[in-house]
């Protein structure tokens, strides 16, 4: 191998080796959650987002805000980020849609991203999010950023990994149960606060959600080395499309 060659940097996710050999993608799942405010919010306003959204050609999830009675949250996705510039902000430009403002803090943007040792990549970075935010079943939704502390990143491969395993376990306990299912993504370089993950938690009761973060926050992980979460964007699912074509 030359020293061009080494220099060369590999950006694809890596899943669970199948035959000695790890999976590799070099694409992956953004999503982005927009909250907004009406002036005058209507019985038929999440509708009407979700259908302008969704013509544009956007796959979408609509949530009523629970903290704020003239609030949404908008929640969009695509394996293409200029989807988000052409599609998602084209259509909140649309004249058909109602006056409403952005409130910035509550913007999260986000990649999905591997763990090495997913058994199955290309579900886990691009189907795996998608069917999670989309099911019928799981209207309840908590979304909330995070930054850990950089002495996280001095940790020895071994204890980080011991850190990040008692979290993993937990999540799958509620998953396993049926109570909670989450969706997880680093958003390095691009939050406007220096957030470093989003995880967005669904499922059928809001109990559960807020529960299992209470849970997590005896771990290791959360107690020592998490220094931010939140602002939290509690809501309900009330319109769910997938785009027309695969994302």
């Amino acid at each position: 191998m030359s020293d061009q060659d080494d220099a060369l940097l590999d950006l694809r996710e890596r899943g669970a080796a199948i035959d000695g050999e790890p999976q590799r993608l070099d694409h992956r799942l953004f999503m982005q959650l927009l909250v907004l405010d009406l002036d005058n919010a209507g019985p038929q306003d999440a509708h009407l987002f979700g259908e302008v959204i969704h013509k544009a050609g956007m796959s979408v999830v609509i949530y009523e805000d629970v903290n704020q009675p003239k609030s949404f949250g908008i929640l969009t996705f695509s394996t293409e980020p200029k989807d988000f510039t052409e599609k998602t902000r084209a259509a909140l430009r649309s004249p058909d849609l109602p006056d409403y403002r952005v409130r910035n803090e509550m913007t999260m943007l986000g990649r999905a991203y591997s763990t090495g040792y997913e058994p199955d990549l290309e579900y886990w970075m691009v189907r795996r999010p998608q069917e999670t935010v989309l099911n019928g079943d799981w209207p309840w939704a908590i979304w909330y950023p995070l930054r850990r502390g950089g002495h996280f990143e001095k940790l020895e491969p071994r204890e980080k990994g011991g850190i990040l395993r008692e979290h993993a376990e937990i999540g799958k306990q509620y998953g396993h149960q049926d109570l909670a299912h989450d969706v997880r993504l680093a958003c390095h370089g691009l939050d406007a606060n220096d957030n470093e993950f989003v995880i967005g938690l669904m499922g059928k009761n809001l109990h559960p959600l807020s529960h299992v973060v209470q849970r997590m926050r005896r771990t290791r992980q959360t107690s020592e080395y998490i220094t931010q979460m939140g602002p939290f964007f509690v809501g309900r699912a009330v319109y769910q499309k997938a785009a027309h074509t695969p994302q």
